[in-house]
């Protein structure tokens, strides 16, 4: 069965309670289909980059899931019927990474991890301080 990743954002004014009665809800409907939602994680109340339905601040959930596309597509068209939920996300992917997602990750964690080597930098650096002495 494909690999999904999905992200939902639910109304700010809902409890941290009533938000994970979401994410469960939602696992529910996948599992009911023939799906399995490997993991979820709960991101908390984050700021919007825009307005949305005249909110400015959202829950935001993540689930990983291996389900069949028929099961996917009945969990987004609820979610868009869903009142509290304002947005989703559903990405397919070839393989869910093991451990927590980047949003729960440690700033310091990410940043060690992921950036890899900046050897370019050097070369920037005697370029402009050669262009600096002409």
């Amino acid at each position: 069965m494909p690999l999904y990743e999905h992200v939902l954002i639910a109304r700010q004014d809902l409890s941290n309670a009533q938000a994970e009665g979401l994410i469960e809800h939602f696992s529910t409907v996948i599992a009911d289909n023939g799906g399995k939602v490997v993991d979820n994680e709960y991101w908390g109340v984050r700021t919007l980059a825009y307005k949305i339905n005249k909110n400015r601040k959202g829950h935001y959930a993540f689930l990983r899931s291996n389900a069949p596309s028929a099961a996917v597509q009945e969990m987004e068209r609820l979610a868009r019927l869903h009142d509290d939920v304002m947005r989703v996300l559903t990405v397919r992917v070839d393989e869910h990474k093991d451990g927590p997602s980047v949003q729960m990750q440690k700033r310091d964690e990410r940043e060690r991890g992921d950036r890899g080597d900046r050897g370019d930098r050097g070369e920037r650096r005697e370029r402009r301080d050669r262009d600096d002495r002409n």
